[in-house]
């Protein structure tokens, strides 16, 4: 029996010919499928199959390889598999296409200020092709840990920190990353990361521990896994960090009991880099052997770069510490992944990696669209070009290919990227002189010796373009701050330029919310374009020029001091809520805060509220909203509310406006947040145009999740409002109310207040 027979079975006998391809491999193949190892060799460049790796591929010992350094390599270990390996099985080749493959889009942070999974989806398809075309069938990818930590370095990887706008790009990412049709995968292998609550590691440090109630961890950190899932995602990885004590790769409860349990997960668990051997240094098994046990039992499938399947399970099956029929299920697991992929093209017809015009232009509006306007003092964007004679662009980032790819761009050429100070000039060509100085460093050097120049430039200019941030090594795993300003001399920097009175425009680029308060209040307006990938140059220059109009809105909140974090507009209201008008003791003579103040729920030396919302974007147009009309004010179970709002753009010029429903659960069982995000979208409108947007809440979307991750709809009191941030007043109210009569909706949740029980449908993911 080999995978060849696999591969030939009709859908109906798929699941038949895998259990007899399973009986018939010998223990140590069967370990071999668990198997993912790395090439050896440092740099890439130098990686050569060794006799050892093709005699281990050749032997059934090898299940996957991370990391192989070209298509060659790829093929020919992919032909020893199929070809002298006992039973013909490929090899899964992985490789973390995070955000893009040669063409690079902007970090997933930046993609989610998009709120526009339909563009998300393009782009990873995009990447799909293209890695695709070198060998690559699987990727780590789409990261969803919700975060609210900007210290946290992964923040730049996330989509955010809001659990349903995370599940609603997570689904487009898998479906874009997979590319299913008529049950194969045509594009690659998405793998949903870190199973769960890594987002989460305590003072923002990576790896750190997560600890976490399960109401938190069912209601905020695992919707977006959930929503990967349903979206049909084949493969999933174990976080790093232990999650309440107990780290990721050996949690039975996430893994057996949740994922391959109540949500039914079909696919593969793959352990992360190292992270099973890593359970010694953790102090959770005595030695690699007991890490081993502790995974395999656990139901971890796969064991990436470290050996401990290799080295101990075969021993450990044969003394009955491990089930072979756990190893069995693994190994099914991963064939059936494996079975699902379309065939990739030979080398000689593949596309070979490099970029398309149509992708280009993917990656030239998702950039575009990602870039959030947070301030425009008296319309200062966009610059009109026939009042500028000079243009001084400034800063470190404004010309730096590498740096604003970002983090995890493996395998993108910062030669193909597009800066902004590149754009700006061809845009402008002979209409406008541009300038450029660099001024300071986008890292931790306190150098300024550039800034007297950079300052001059702007004086003799009409406007200066000021681009600071974080370079991209400053963002990404293991790469936590504990400050988040601006790093370097570069805060320095940008009030010399602003002290030159001349209108100045801040762009800033980096992988997480920076604490930039002072220099928004310095300067005229203030573009957050995140790490925008290879386009963002152009993307940036369109926005600044008026090609486009900005339409971001922000995935995150920004905080105004390092000492607020985390700060979310998800938030309890806590029995003490700081009063809207509080103002702190800085700058004060004061020894106390006022009687209205004190013993409030802030700080003395800060308020509690945010530089910029979550959901907060502004654009070169303004939008109204009219008042929010609702179908009814009394919903029942299994019933649908209708929530009707008129939007006007009431500029002079088109707009895109992203509208954002939210809903409060007034009185609950457990407490609820003072908000959540439960609909949204994009709407485009011509100058002075109005439109209804209309929205469908089932009430099932007004469920909580318990502590056992099971749905619980209680009859109550609601708020809602529709707006375009997280600011919104929640001005309209509804009541849930008892349905007494026997409901056809399946029983999976129920529903209690005073003893009264509802039979009511799992909530969804939301628009």
């Amino acid at each position: 029996m080999r995978f060849a027979d696999v591969a030939e079975a009709p859908p109906a006998e798929l699941e038949a010919a895998i259990d007899r391809l399973v009986a018939a491999m010998p223990l140590t193949e069967k370990i071999g499928q668990m198997c993912q190892v790395v090439p050896e060799g440092i740099p890439p460049a130098i990686v050569t199959l060794t006799p050892a790796m093709r005699q281990a591929i050749r032997a059934g010992e090898i299940g996957s390889i991370i990391n192989a350094p070209n298509r060659a390599y790829v093929d020919e270990v992919q032909r020893i598999a199929r070809e002298e390996s006992p039973r013909g099985i490929p090899l899964l080749i992985g490789r973390d296409v995070v955000h893009g493959y040669r063409t690079v889009f902007p970090i997933p942070l930046g993609q989610a200020a998009t709120w526009n999974p339909k563009l998300v989806e393009r782009a990873a398809a995009v990447a799909a092709t293209e890695s695709r075309s070198q060998g690559i069938d699987w990727t780590f990818a789409p990261m969803v840990d919700v975060c609210r930590d900007p210290r946290w370095g992964r923040i730049a990887e996330t989509l955010g920190e809001d659990p349903m706008l995370a599940s609603s790009l997570s689904a487009a990412m898998v479906r874009g990353f997979q590319q299913e049709r008529d049950g194969r995968l045509h594009g690659v292998v998405a793998c949903v990361k870190h199973f769960a609550a890594y987002g989460l590691s305590e003072g923002g440090r990576d790896y750190n521990r997560a600890s976490l109630s399960n109401i938190d961890l069912h209601n905020v950190y695992l919707p977006p896994f959930r929503a990967a899932v349903d979206a049909g995602c084949r493969t999933l990885m174990t976080t790093f960090s232990e999650v309440n004590g107990v780290p990721g790769t050996a949690h039975e409860y996430l893994l057996r009991d949740v994922l391959k349990g109540d949500w039914s997960f079909d696919g593969f668990v793959v352990s992360d880099w190292n992270s099973v051997i890593e359970m010694v240094e953790h102090g959770f098994s005595a030695d690699a052997a007991a890490a081993a046990k502790h995974a395999a039992s656990a139901g971890v499938d796969m064991e990436m770069v470290s050996t401990t399947f290799h080295d101990h399970v075969a021993r450990q099956v044969e003394q009955g510490e491990v089930s072979e029929a756990a190893i069995d299920e693994a190994v099914r697991r991963i064939l059936c992944v494996k079975s699902s992929l379309a065939p990739i093209e030979p080398s000689g017809a593949a596309h070979r990696g490099g970029m398309r015009p149509r992708s280009l232009e993917v990656a030239r509006k998702l950039a575009r669209e990602s870039l959030v306007l947070l301030k425009n003092d008296d319309g200062v964007l966009p610059l009109r070009e026939d009042s500028l004679s000079r243009i001084a662009v400034i800063g470190p980032l404004a010309d730096a290919g590498q740096s604003q790819l970002g983090c995890w761009a493996l395998d993108g050429d910062p030669e193909d990227a597009v800066t902004p100070l590149e754009a700006i000039r061809e845009a402008l060509g002979e209409a406008a002189e541009v300038v450029y100085a660099r001024g300071a460093a986008a890292d931790f050097s306190t150098d300024a010796s550039g800034i007297a120049e950079a300052a001059k430039l702007a004086a003799d200019a009409d406007v200066a373009l000021v681009f600071v941030g974080e370079d991209a090594l400053l963002s990404g795993e293991a790469r936590s701050r504990a400050e988040l300003g601006l790093p370097g001399a570069q805060a320095e920097l940008v009030r010399a330029v602003a002290a030159t009175g001349k209108p100045t425009i801040l762009v800033v680029m980096a992988g997480r919310p920076l604490t930039i308060g002072a220099e928004c209040a310095a300067v005229d307006a203030v573009l957050y374009a995140w790490h925008p990938g290879t386009m963002g140059g152009t993307a940036i220059a369109d926005v600044l020029l008026g090609v486009a109009a900005p339409s971001g809105k922000l995935p995150v909140t920004i905080p105004k001091s390092v000492g607020q974090a985390p700060l979310y507009y998800g938030h309890s209201n806590t029995g003490r809520p700081s009063p809207h008008g509080f103002k702190p003791l800085t700058g004060t003579h004061a020894t106390d805060l006022p009687e209205e103040f004190k013993f409030r729920s802030h700080y003395l030396d800060s308020d509690p509220f945010p530089l910029f919302p979550f959901g907060f974007g502004l654009s070169y147009t303004t939008f109204a909203y009219d008042e929010v009309e609702l179908s009814v004010r009394s919903l029942r179970p299994g019933q649908t509310l209708g929530v009707r709002a008129r939007v006007t753009n009431t500029g002079k010029r088109a707009g895109t406006e992203v509208v954002q429903l939210y809903v409060r659960d007034l009185v609950a069982s457990i407490v609820r947040p003072v908000k959540e995000l439960k609909a949204f979208r994009r709407l485009r409108l011509r100058a002075g145009e109005s439109k209804v947007v209309e929205f469908a809440l089932d009430a099932s979307q007004l469920a909580y999740l318990d502590a056992d991750g099971k749905p619980v709809l209680e009859p109550g009191r609601f708020a809602l409002g529709v707006g375009g941030d997280s600011t919104v007043e929640l001005a309209e109210a509804f009541e849930l109310v008892d349905d007494e009569q026997p409901s056809s909706d399946p029983p999976s949740a129920v529903a209690r207040r005073n003893g009264k029980r509802v039979s009511v449908a799992p909530p969804g993911n939301g628009t």
